[in-house]
């Protein structure tokens, strides 16, 4: 048996931690350069806000005080999401971490009777020690659990854990689950599924497998197959990402060179810290650079280059650098840039890196950039962003970003603790 554990509106909930007058009002929290709602209140939902909508379309209820807004604050957002999962963890051992507010816990081993008082324990020890609120599916496949979840979620009476563990139960379930809230499905889905009769979770198993396969594929005979209890999906985890990107849209459009360089060196740097953490190298460094569609006006300019490393590397002085030099071959006068980014692609395990015979760097280079990129990955855990190469922007990767409604960093910052009077 699997659980799921997510945490509810998180990104909400992680600001109503530190800002208590936010508790009962309707909240969103806005993508970067506050352009669109990325995160909702229940109180919000209540209002039919949907997600996506843009901040410039709701700015009257914002104006008027019937909305709360705040900007995405990614570096709060997780740290939260540690304490969280270092909760869960401490209890079931065996977790996947799906993303920043979802785990999946492995229930195997413990006894069927403790499952429920289990995690009821987890919701109340998350939400007294964090102040987060989650809520706990049970049931013996992943997407099934995702089901469960979403009833522990919406129904008070569960008590934040929703188990299904019978035919019957999962019968229920999947009667009262549209099939477009299904994982695996999702809006993107729904519309061909319901053109072909398919209303709700259960109408979707009731179909043949080769139904099934012809208009949904081997992926959505998965997801058949866990709606009815039977485990396809393997811990994601154990798969190596294949790429990393890096990428940010700018407030102003960026007509500098110079200016440009320090934030491709910025998202250079934390691609490279992110192959670190994952133990991985790559071979391959790729840039884009996108001026602004929505003005039809100016020129438009859409470059890709990419280069391939005589040697796959994770240290930030070799990313950087080649994010530069793609740069230089990239770069346009007379064009505003609205979005850019770095990928790092052709990944293989660190330990499985295989010299070049003419490599520009010597053994002893080599190991020195790896160290100083460790020592710079122990001081700015946590997301200071305090040790950077001479090219990477001064200050915070997301500087430049528009953030008008940030909080402060609660809980990762000395100067923005919370002051007690």
């Amino acid at each position: 048996m699997f659980a799921l554990a997510d945490c509810n509106n998180f990104f909400v909930s992680c600001e109503r931690v530190f800002q208590p007058e936010l508790e009962g009002r309707p909240v969103v929290v806005l993508s970067n350069n506050d352009g669109c709602v990325v995160a909702r209140s229940n109180e919000s939902k209540a209002m039919d806000i949907a997600m996506g909508t843009p901040f410039f379309k709701m700015k009257g209820l914002f104006e008027s005080g019937k909305v709360a807004a705040r900007s995405s604050n990614y570096t709060l957002y997780g740290d939260m999401s540690r304490r969280v999962m270092n909760i869960l963890r401490e209890t079931i051992p065996d977790m996947e971490v799906y993303s920043i507010d979802e785990a999946f816990l492995n229930l195997e081993g413990i006894p069927e009777e403790q499952w429920v008082p289990l995690c009821r324990g987890l919701v109340k020890r998350v939400r007294q020690w964090v102040g987060i609120p989650i809520s706990i599916g049970i049931a013996p496949a992943k997407t099934l659990c995702k089901v469960a979840g979403h009833f522990a979620k919406r129904y008070p009476a569960y008590r934040g854990v929703c188990v299904i563990d019978t035919a019957e139960k999962r019968e229920k379930a999947l009667r009262l689950t549209p099939v477009g809230e299904v994982w695996g499905i999702g809006w993107r889905g729904a519309p061909k599924l319901s053109g072909l009769g398919v209303k709700t979770a259960w109408d979707f198993v009731q179909k043949p497998e080769s139904w099934v396969h012809k208009h949904m594929s081997i992926t959505g005979v998965r997801t058949w197959k866990e709606l009815q209890g039977i485990p396809c999906i393997v811990d994601e985890t154990e798969e190596r990402r294949q790429s990393i990107c890096t990428s940010r849209s700018f407030a102003d459009l960026i007509t500098d060179r110079d200016e440009l360089s320090l934030r491709i060196s910025d998202f250079a740097g934390i691609c490279a810290a992110k192959l670190r953490k994952d133990g991985s190298a790559a071979s391959e460094v790729g840039l884009f650079m996108h001026t602004n569609r929505f003005r039809p006006d100016l020129p438009q300019y859409y470059p890709f280059v990419r280069t391939r490393l005589d040697t796959a590397s994770d240290t930030t002085r070799e990313i950087v650098g080649a994010a530069l030099s793609l740069l230089d071959m990239a770069w346009k006068e007379g064009y505003g840039y609205k979005r850019a980014g770095v990928l790092v692609s052709g990944i293989v395990p660190c330990d499985e890196v295989q010299g070049a015979l003419f490599d520009s760097l010597t053994p002893e280079e080599r190991h020195r950039d790896r160290l100083i990129s460790q020592i710079m990955d122990r001081v700015n855990s946590g997301g200071r962003n305090l040790l950077r190469v001479a090219t990477q922007r001064p200050g915070h990767y997301a500087d430049g970003i528009r953030r008008e409604h940030c909080s402060k960093m609660y809980s990762t910052d000395w100067n923005e603790l919370l002051v007690a009077r």
